[in-house]
C-alpha cells in the first residue's frame, strides 16, 4: 500500500498519535446523525427511525479514513421515554473502531409545543489493530506497535431542548478515558459537543436553516461545522458547510417521499493535504417507520 505510510504520518501528526487527535468521526451530513452525539435525541421524531451514513474521506489515499453510522430510535408507548441503538464502524489505516451503543431519553414536554430531553449513552468500543499494516507500509510506528485488541466499555449522557423550528443540544457521548495499551499515553479521549439549528421561513415554498455543531476535546484542535441549508417545497434541500481550518462541502438531500429521505455530500479539504485526494463522499439514508398510523410529520427538520 503506497499511500498506507502516508496515512499514518497524517493520523500521527500534531500531538504525537492518533489517540491524542480527533478520535470520533466527522460527518458532513451531521445534523441528521445527532443520536451518534447525543441520547437524549432517542424517540425525539415521535416513531421509528432508521438513518444510515457512509462516510469515505480522503478518497484515493490508501488506508483513508472510512466510517459508516446505523441509528435506530423510537418512542415508547409511554411516549417520554425514547429508546435507541448506534453502531459506529470507523477504519483509519492500521485502527479499526467499531461502538455499539444503547441509549435511553426522557422527555419533559412543555405547552408552547418544546421538550428538554435527557439522555443516557452506554456501550463498548472494540479496538482493532492490524499491525501487519504498519510492516507492509516499510518502517513500523514504534509509538503504536503496543496498541492492543480490545473491548472498552463505556457510557455517556446529553440533554436536548428543541420544538418544530430549533434545537439546541450539549453531550458527551464517552466519559470514560479508557486505555488502548493499558498506559496513558493512548487514551480515548473525552469529546464535548454543542449543537444548535433554527428554520427561517422565507416564503410558502422556501426555508433556510442554519445549523453548528462544536467539538471540544483534550489534546486536539477546538472542532467547528457550521451548515446553512436552503428548503424547497419540504422536499429538496441543499446547502454548504465550513469545518473551520478544515474543510468546505456541500450536500444535497431529498424528501423523496414523507418518510423517506436521501443524501449526498462531498467535502474538500483546505489544508496540504487536499493536494494528495479527490475529497470526501457521505452517502444518507433515513427512513421513518409510521407503525401508529398516527399521521406522518414532514418533513422532519432536525
Amino acid at each position: 500500500m503506497k499511500n498506507l505510510k502516508f496515512i499514518l504520518i497524517v493520523i500521527l501528526s500534531g500531538t504525537g498519535i492518533y489517540a491524542n487527535a480527533q478520535q470520533d468521526p466527522h460527518f458532513t451530513q451531521y445534523f441528521d446523525n445527532t443520536l451518534f452525539y447525543n441520547p437524549a435525541y432517542a424517540g425525539s421524531r415521535d416513531m421509528l427511525n432508521v438513518t444510515a451514513i457512509h462516510r469515505e474521506q480522503w478518497a484515493g489515499v490508501d488506508g483513508r479514513p472510512r466510517s459508516t453510522t446505523l441509528s435506530i430510535h423510537s418512542p415508547l408507548p409511554y411516549e417520554s421515554v425514547g429508546v435507541g441503538i448506534t453502531a459506529v464502524n470507523d477504519m483509519a489505516g492500521p485502527i479499526r473502531q467499531t461502538i455499539i451503543a444503547a441509549d435511553i431519553s426522557y422527555s419533559l414536554r412543555f405547552k408552547n409545543k418544546t421538550k428538554l430531553s435527557f439522555g443516557v449513552k452506554a456501550g463498548v468500543n472494540l479496538l482493532g489493530f492490524d499491525r501487519d499494516k504498519l510492516y507492509n507500509a516499510g518502517n513500523p510506528v514504534s509509538a503504536m506497535q503496543q496498541i492492543e485488541n480490545r473491548a472498552n466499555p463505556n457510557i455517556g449522557f446529553g440533554v436536548l431542548y428543541h420544538g418544530p423550528k430549533f434545537f439546541f443540544g450539549v453531550s458527551t457521548p464517552k466519559l470514560i478515558q479508557n486505555t488502548y495499551d493499558g498506559t496513558d499515553f493512548n487514551k480515548e479521549k473525552r469529546h464535548y459537543f454543542a449543537t444548535l439549528g433554527y428554520i427561517f421561513k422565507l416564503h410558502e415554498k422556501w426555508k433556510l436553516r442554519p445549523s453548528a455543531q462544536f467539538k471540544i476535546t483534550e489534546g486536539a484542535p477546538f472542532s467547528m461545522d457550521a451548515s446553512l441549508a436552503a428548503i424547497y417545497n419540504d422536499r429538496l434541500w441543499f446547502g454548504a458547510l465550513y469545518r473551520l481550518d478544515a474543510a468546505l462541502g456541500a450536500f444535497v438531500q431529498v424528501q423523496i417521499s414523507p418518510q423517506f429521505k436521501l443524501g449526498i455530500a462531498s467535502d474538500f479539504g483546505t489544508q496540504k493535504l487536499r493536494q494528495y485526494n479527490s475529497g470526501t463522499f457521505e452517502v444518507l439514508l433515513s427512513y421513518d417507520f409510521n407503525f401508529l398510523k398516527k399521521g406522518v410529520y414532514s418533513p422532519r427538520y432536525f
